[in-house]
Order: structure tokens, then C-alpha cells, then sequence
């Protein structure tokens, strides 16, 4: 079970590439590596947390307002790590501006919770929730690179591809 909920959150159901969820973000934050890795550790941490919460109290909430329920949860967690970028990484904070708050609308982050954490104890949430998370900051990581590296020849700032052009 636990390799299977690995497998699905890395590859066999990653969001980007499989499911085609969280396109939005995937095309506004990955102009360069560190903005995806931003934001694809944000995501993590919010996934992650949100998901072992859920399953906590997901038995608790009624029916009705679930959906509600789960929002508040996730709010919770990205406005803690919207204000911890904020504090600690404020040039990324900055360059992320409003897709960080908007994770809260992600429908990776929703979805997971629907459908995984409020079924299943919290352990198995949790790695869902890091794995869903690593595989979506790898996509994000792989079309930043390719991005930034093509665009502005760098890699994490760094250059990658001589220019013989000197003005």
C-alpha cells in the first residue's frame, strides 16, 4: 500500500504530467528552476500538511460542509507558508506574488483531500500528501529548467550557455 501511494504521487497519477491538474501556476511560476522549486516546496509543505489534518477530522465534519471544511484547512496551512516565504525568502515571495495564496483554489491540493486524505488514516495521508508534492515540484522543476535554460541560458542563475554575443 505504502509503495503504491508513493508510485501514484511521483508518477503514475502526477498531476501535471498525467492528470494535467494545476496547469495555471505550472505555466505562470516556471519561467526559471528557483521559482518552481518554490513553489513546488510551497505546494509540498501545504499538500502534505493539509492531508494529515484532513484525515484527522475528516470523520468530524459533517457531510454538508465538508468541501468548506477542507478549504479553511488548506487556507490554514498556505497563509502559514505564505508568511514563513514571506519572513524568510521575500525576492521569491515577491516573484511568486499571488499564485502562492491561490494555492488554496488548487485543484491538486482539493482533489487530494476529497479523494485521499478524508478516506484513509494519517499516515497513508501524509505520504500521500509529500508524494503528490514531490511529483508535482519535480514537474514544476523539470519545465522551469527547460524554460530557463532556453530562455536565458542559466540554470538556477547560473550561466549555462555561452553567448558570443558582446555588445
Amino acid at each position: 500500500m505504502i509503495k503504491n501511494i508513493i508510485l501514484n504521487g511521483l508518477y503514475n497519477n502526477n498531476a501535471i504530467f498525467k492528470q494535467m491538474l494545476g496547469l495555471c501556476p505550472t505555466l505562470a511560476v516556471t519561467t526559471s528552476a528557483v521559482n518552481a522549486l518554490g513553489m513546488g516546496l510551497a505546494t509540498t509543505a501545504v499538500l502534505t500538511g493539509s492531508n494529515f489534518v484532513i484525515s484527522l477530522v475528516a470523520n468530524f465534519i459533517p457531510k454538508n460542509v465538508r468541501i468548506p471544511s477542507y478549504i479553511v484547512i488548506i487556507a490554514c496551512f498556505v497563509t502559514i507558508i505564505d508568511q514563513l516565504m514571506k519572513a524568510n525568502l521575500y525576492s521569491l515571495h515577491k516573484v511568486l506574488g499571488i499564485f502562492i495564496p491561490l494555492i488554496v483554489v488548487n485543484c491538486i491540493v482539493l482533489g487530494r483531500a476529497e479523494s485521499f486524505a478524508s478516506k484513509n488514516n494519517p499516515l497513508y495521508s501524509l505520504l500521500d500528501g509529500l508524494s503528490v508534492g514531490i511529483g508535482f515540484t519535480v514537474a514544476l522543476l523539470i519545465l522551469g529548467s527547460v524554460r530557463e535554460i532556453a530562455g536565458a541560458g542559466t540554470f538556477f542563475n547560473m550561466p549555462v550557455i555561452l553567448s558570443s554575443y558582446n555588445p
